[in-house]
């Protein structure tokens, strides 16, 4: 007898700079990780990006906590890229993630946001978007923790 509509939209980065999402397989990722977010038993409301992080925005499961489903995505999603060979080397996220809550009555705006990425990024950098989210959503943050960023 447990209900709930917990919407989540999360952002996590690529480590390394030479290991950026190549638009050959990027929308392969994107539907990669929507099948485990899915596999997770969370509803997959959108998952996008650019070519050095990933979005994804989900209806949360009561079943489990954020650090641990967002770890999942990204451990399977890397082994992903790592096992179908995509970039020289090892592919790895960075640590760490970004996730904020928003309302049913907000989901087409974050959809559309997330669909949009590439349009998105010819205005405004990774390291803008991020803190400008972060800023939006008054989360407190220490410089020394957030990503590497590479503009």
């Amino acid at each position: 007898n447990t209900y709930s509509q917990i919407s989540i939209h999360s952002v996590f980065a690529v480590k390394g700079r030479e290991n950026f999402i190549l638009s050959e397989w990027r929308d392969d990722l994107h539907k990669y990780i929507s099948g485990i977010i899915t596999g997770k038993g969370a509803k997959s409301l959108a998952v996008g990006g650019w070519k050095d992080h990933v979005h994804i925005f989900f209806g949360m499961p009561v079943t489990t906590c954020i650090a641990d489903f967002v770890g999942a995505v990204k451990a399977i999603s890397s082994g992903w890229v790592n096992e179908n060979k995509l970039i020289k080397g090892v592919f790895r996220w960075q640590s760490g993630y970004g996730a904020v809550s928003h309302s049913k009555s907000q989901r087409h705006t974050v959809i559309n946001y997330i669909i949009n990425q590439e349009e998105h990024h010819k205005i405004k950098t990774f390291k803008e978007e991020y803190l400008k989210m972060l800023n939006d959503f008054e989360v407190e943050y220490d410089e020394k923790y957030l990503f590497d960023f590479y503009d």
